[in-house]
């Protein structure tokens, strides 16, 4: 798929100041302007967040309330149970909230989904369990915001609801007691890109406040609240950026005896964001994805350490299935798109998918045809799925446009679940293909947008040393990308059965190995000795006790 290279428009009169009031090389004053960070404000807690960049949790809406009602609780010994959600946002949310609370002698109870019988969010048949039980308060965690009539059914018991959650709001907000929610339209919170954990610290850190607590009270809190900000996806700026770099310190010496067992198992030596994602996320999420969503929760919450690892092992176990699973969706998957074709967008149907899996496959299959994905698993009459888009086409707005064909939708801009009847499904795709067409859909090309253009002669250790201040890296904060231009392949081969692209670049008397994940078709376009101009950020490879600089490839094309 074609690609536009774009480089960021560079200021640089701003690059220069930025460079000698903070004194820090050009590069980074470079990669802070390109990212929009030009504020001095905003440049010093991205560059040294403190504990003291933490913004008033109280200008959250209906913080107040909702914080008045749980001393209530904790001082009255009120039965209260946490509703969250399955993936890792929701399971760090509950734990915090949770053990917290514990601390303040209130032990609370849980309640999670099931998400292959239950689906995401509040159900009125858990609302019923939960009043049999005689519990006198529900606070949600990473969920709520679109629960109206499920609230008004918890109120229908006399039970209180608290919502806190970091999803968008509907045009109505439920009619609970307190909504805390930085999206909702009243807010005047300084930032609305938490994750649902992120609001579940701010909701403990107002507690602490007005119970006069010593911070370390929920700063200590940090190292799972950083697991779940990562793993969400949300962007690492503001206060992400803070909870994540003092998070991650917290981490490397962290206390928790599951999170220390998860961190073993993964095999991750670098405690940084793609440990976190890439080994820590994936075997917390494939608990809930397979249906086993109380494992990671009780993995959080031993304070065994054979226990940690017996869970450990049955994690990496379902991430195993989880794997075999995906792998099988996405074959037939791409199977039906190469006999069915696909014309804006992929709307794909089939008996026999997995529906805990199916979102991690539209994610791929998103990015690798740049289309809106919409994937539904059909059981009995109904239609369950999940979506993923591209940038600039948001696709909430798409399900609400096309909601008659639906039972219950949810997410936001790039990701969203949802519920149909199975005779809908033909109708739906016909009415959300009209959607995406009447968009702006055919001016959205992949874009790699670049940092800087260099020489192989300066992506040396020291570079690569230099742009670690910049970690933790995610969305909102990616690594720096670098142009390279007229490099001779000198070898080029591909690993993995064809999968991945391995490449030897030289530049006059310098050469640097490259790597392209997913991209070994390319293999076929290339010789050796042809001229190259290739697109990648730069990372260290320790091979044999040998550090050397490699190149990880996001595009290629033939130099001219």
């Amino acid at each position: 798929m074609n690609k536009k290279w774009e480089f960021y428009e560079t200021d640089k009169q701003q690059i220069e100041r930025i460079k000698k009031k903070f004194q820090i090389s050009e590069l980074i004053a470079q990669a802070l302007v390109d990212r929009g960070i030009t504020n001095d404000e905003e440049i010093k807690v991205f560059l040294r967040p403190t504990r003291n960049d933490f913004h008033d949790p109280f200008l959250m809406p209906d913080m107040e309330i909702a914080v008045r009602e749980i001393i209530k609780a904790i001082k009255e010994k009120q039965k209260v149970i946490i509703y969250g959600d399955y993936d890792v946002d929701g399971i760090t949310s509950i734990t915090v909230l949770k053990k917290f609370l514990a601390q303040q002698d209130l032990l609370v109870d849980e309640y999670i989904p099931n998400r292959l019988e239950e689906g995401y969010g509040l159900n009125k048949s858990a609302i019923e369990e939960i009043a049999k039980c005689g519990y006198q308060l529900i606070i949600t965690v990473d969920c709520g915001i679109s629960s109206i009539s499920e609230i008004d059914y918890a109120n229908e018991f006399g039970m209180k609801v608290i919502v806190t959650d970091h999803h968008e709001t509907l045009d109505e907000l439920p009619n609970a007691v307190a909504v805390v929610d930085a999206k909702r339209k009243d807010s005047k919170y300084p930032f609305n890109m938490l994750a649902g954990v992120g609001v579940v610290f701010k909701l403990i850190q107002a507690l602490s406040m007005r119970l006069e607590l010593d911070e370390k009270e929920y700063l200590k809190y940090l190292d799972i609240v950083c697991i779940g900000t990562i793993s969400d996806i949300v962007p690492l700026i503001n206060e992400n950026r803070v909870i994540a770099k003092l998070g991650l310190k917290l981490v490397e010496r962290t206390n928790n005896v599951g999170l220390k067992a998860l961190i073993k198992s993964s095999g991750y030596k670098c405690i940084d964001s793609n440990m976190v994602s890439f080994g820590i996320a994936p075997r917390i999420n494939a608990c809930g994805r397979m249906g086993y969503e109380h494992e990671a929760l009780k993995l959080f919450l031993t304070d065994n350490v054979t226990t940690a690892t017996s869970i450990t092992d049955r994690l990496n176990k379902y991430n195993r299935n989880r794997q075999d699973t995906e792998k099988a969706i996405y074959d037939e998957a791409i199977k039906k798109i190469e006999s069915e074709g696909c014309e804006n967008s992929i709307i794909l149907s089939s008996e026999n998918w997995h529906h805990g899996v199916i979102g991690i496959v539209a994610s791929k299959l998103t990015d690798m045809y740049h289309k809106p994905t919409i994937l539904l698993c059909i059981e009995d009459d109904k239609a369950k799925g999940s979506g993923r888009s591209i940038p600039g086409f948001d696709l909430h707005e798409a399900l609400c446009k096309s909601s008659q064909f639906l039972e219950k939708y949810g997410g936001h801009e790039m990701a969203v679940g949802k519920k149909k009847k199975k005779e809908n499904i033909n109708n739906f795709k016909k009415k959300f293909t009209q959607i995406v067409e009447q968009s702006n859909f055919k001016d959205l090309m992949p874009v790699i947008w670049i940092d800087k253009q260099v020489d192989l002669k300066e992506l040396t250790l020291e570079t690569v040393r230099q742009i670690k201040l910049l970690e933790p890296f995610g969305e909102g904060n990616k690594m720096p990308v670098f142009l390279c231009k007229n490099l001779k392949i000198d070898s080029i081969r591909t690993l993995s059965e064809g999968k991945h692209i391995k490449m030897t670049l030289k530049q006059e008397n310098q050469v640097i190995n490259a790597i392209g994940f997913n991209m070994g078709e390319l293999a076929e376009d290339f010789l050796l000795e042809d001229k190259v101009d290739v697109v990648g950020y730069v990372e260290i490879n320790e091979f044999n006790g040998t550090c050397q600089v490699q190149m990880n490839l996001k595009d290629i094309r033939k130099s001219y």
